[in-house]
Parts: structure tokens; sequence; C-alpha cells
């Protein structure tokens, strides 16, 4: 877990850095549709830490992958495309330098004045990037006079950029890292408790190293999503033409033992929403106890009661980690689980009685929907990263900034 104490934040840079070249790793891996940003949630992340260098007399310098190029130089993966969007966000002049390192990024970099912000060329047109080359952090390192990290949602990778440069030069935590870190450190690592987690998903395999992680950190451990199913199953709950893991049922056995040896209870639904078809609305689509499924049917969200139980749940807990939606919510009325409770997390949020952390793509939608989002004590847009958090896993970017 995250040892808060580990590592310096832009509060222990000097407080004059007129002229000093900070190499500043951020996100701005960002969706494009027809040649546009169509969510730009990661540049605004940054926002913050950019400009407050740059007021700071900083000569800033953003390195970022964006997209797979695979050490390939691509036009439409290069990095100038996001010069634009990102001075429109921070109201500053923002220029392109042509590489990440090497004699050309270091001309242009000579030429930048106090408070200037440039976007360096894409980190992985570079085949060392990914390979965590010595060299080219080396490279990279010789930009600047300090590494500044802004990028949880990359710090599972030990790339060049999120992972070597920290070695080589004074590093630094920005401040959405920052912010990603304390809330981790709340949720998990130093937890009021009591503790749940909510993870739900399409599949157990995707989540068992998660699941055997939290079930000894947490007290309540409530499991939706089509991961439901398969626990049912394991219950010897007919889970009817549901998607489910057969394979997996001695694995869940498994998670059940270390739950129960470990104090953690597992929250299953004990009444569910069915229909014979996977569609908006479908005209089947029906309430029932979990022992009441038909062998046509599928199981395609927690029902009501079982929303109430698990509500009354988060009432008593002080912490929540939640990953995952309930059922399948980009699908009505198979959303309705998921938006009731997280509407309950939120409300308890507001009232100051939880510390409510979520993170993951199709979390932070389905909170999105719910409008519950913006009142979550901390909304992780962080993927892979967030669930090897969950996992327990060492992040090497932030391993670097801890060393460093």
């Amino acid at each position: 877990m995250v040892e808060l104490a580990g590592f310096k934040t832009l509060d222990d840079l000097p407080e004059n850095l007129t002229g000093k070249r900070v190499l500043v790793r951020v996100d701005f891996n960002v969706p494009m549709q027809d040649g546009a940003i169509s969510d730009d949630t990661r540049l605004r992340a940054a926002v913050p830490t950019i400009a407050e260098l740059s007021d700071k007399g900083a000569i800033v310098l953003l390195l970022s992958h964006f997209g797979r190029p695979k050490g390939q130089n691509r036009p439409d993966m290069s990095t100038a495309l996001l010069v634009k969007p990102l001075g429109e966000l921070t109201g500053r002049s923002v220029r392109f330098v042509e590489d990440c390192a090497g004699p050309q990024a270091e001309r242009a970099a000579s030429f930048m004045l106090p408070g200037d912000i440039g976007i360096l060329e894409n980190t992985r047109f570079h085949d060392g990037e990914e390979k965590n080359d010595p060299e080219l952090a080396k490279d990279m390192a010789a930009l600047g006079d300090y590494y500044v990290n802004d990028a949880f949602s990359a710090a599972h990778r030990a790339h060049a950029s999120t992972e070597g440069v920290a070695h080589l030069l004074p590093s630094f935590a920005g401040r959405a890292m920052e912010a990603e870190l304390k809330a981790l450190e709340k949720a998990l690592g130093n937890p009021e408790r009591p503790v749940a987690a909510v993870v739900g998903g399409a599949k157990v395999s995707t989540k068992l190293a998660v699941l055997g992680h939290l079930v000894g950190r947490v007290d309540h451990l409530i499991i939706g999503g089509g991961m439901a199913n398969t626990f049912l199953a394991a219950r010897g709950v007919n889970v009817g033409k549901s998607l489910y893991e057969k394979d997996l049922l001695g694995e869940v056995e498994s998670i059940f033992e270390r739950a129960e040896a470990a104090g953690c209870t597992i929250h299953l639904p004990y009444d569910v929403v069915v229909a014979d078809e996977f569609k908006p609305h479908p005209d089947g689509a029906r309430n029932v106890s979990i022992h009441e499924v038909a062998d046509d049917e599928m199981i395609l969200d927690i029902g009501p009661a079982a929303v109430e139980a698990l509500a009354d749940v988060l009432k008593t807990c002080r912490t929540l980690v939640w990953n995952g939606p309930l059922g399948a919510f980009e699908t009505p009325p198979f959303d309705a689980a998921t938006v009731a409770l997280a509407r309950v997390a939120a409300a308890l949020t507001q009232d100051g009685s939880l510390v409510s952390v979520a993170g993951g793509g199709d979390t932070v939608a389905a909170l999105n929907q719910a409008g519950a989002a913006q009142d979550f004590t901390f909304v992780s847009t962080a993927g892979g990263a967030f669930l090897e958090w969950m996992e327990g896993r060492t992040l090497p970017g932030v391993a670097a900034l801890e060393r460093a």
C-alpha cells in the first residue's frame, strides 16, 4: 500500500523555479474522434500542476505517450494534436517540441523562456520507452533539472518516462498524482473502518487478484455484475443462461473460505432482474428471487430488495472502494441497481459519514450516468493502475517516486 511519507510533492520544490526546466510526466493518452478529443478529462487533470510550475517561472516540458505507435513515428499519434486543446484549457501559449529526447529536443528547450510550456513528442515513438531503456531515460533526463510525475494512470508501467527518469533527477509527485495517492491511502492503506468494497464487472477471471487481496483488507465485499453469477452458481443457484465462468467455481469457493477466515462478509444479491433476451427494455424483464431464475433467462442486474440491503450495509461503513457496475448498466433498465446504490453512497459521502473512492473506466461512466461521481470523495480515471493498486501490487511509477 502507498506510504504517503515516502515521496515529495510540488511543495518540496524551490519556491522560485525561474528558468529551471521541469520534466512533467502527464497522461495525455486521450480518446480521439474524427481528429478531435472526445474526452479531455486527462488534460484537465494536469492543468493545476502545469499552471503552478509555469507561475513559478519554470520551463515546463510535458512528457506523454499517445496511442500505441510501437516505436513508429505516426502523424496520427503525434502529441502535436494536443497543443491547441491544452492551450485553450490553460489559457496559455503551448508549443510543440518535435522529440522527447536527444539533440532536437535539447535545442528546442534551449530557446524556451521562464514560464513557457512545451509538449514533447510522443514518448512511444521511441522503441526504448516501453522497454525502459536506460539510455533513453538518460536522454530524457538531460532535458530537465527536476522531474514531476503527474500520471497515476500510467504508474503501473515501468517505462523510461514513468520510472527510468525518476532515478536520474530530483523527483516529485504532481498535484493530480498527490490527490490520487492520498485518496488511495484513505481507502485501503489506512482506512477508517468498517470498510466496504463494491466489485462488479463481467468476469471473475479479470478480478481474481483483486478479490483475493480485498477479502483480507475489507469488512464487506459486495459482488455485482456478471461475476456475481459465478458466485451464485458456486453456491448452487441455477443461473439459467446467464453469463458465468464454470471453470472458476473452485477459485470462487476458495475466496469464500479466505473471506470467512479473515472476517470479511461477502454480499450476494438475493433478488435479481432477469430477461430472456439482452436488449433495452425487453418485454419479459422481471424481478425475481435468485431461486426463481428460469432456465431460459439471464440475470442482468441485482434487484431492489438487494439494493436496499446493501444500502443498509453502506450506512454502517466509514469507507467505500468501488470498482465496476452492479449490472449491465449500459442497457436500461439494467442500470437501476448501480444508479440507486451509487446515489446512496454519494449521499452518505455528502453527509460526511463515508469516504468513497471509485475507479476504473466502466465505474466512472456508471457513476456519471447516476449523476453521483461529483459527490464521491474521489473518482480515479485510471484503469489498469487502479486495478493493480486494488490487487495490492507495487506500481513502478509510484515506487520510483518513493525511492527518489
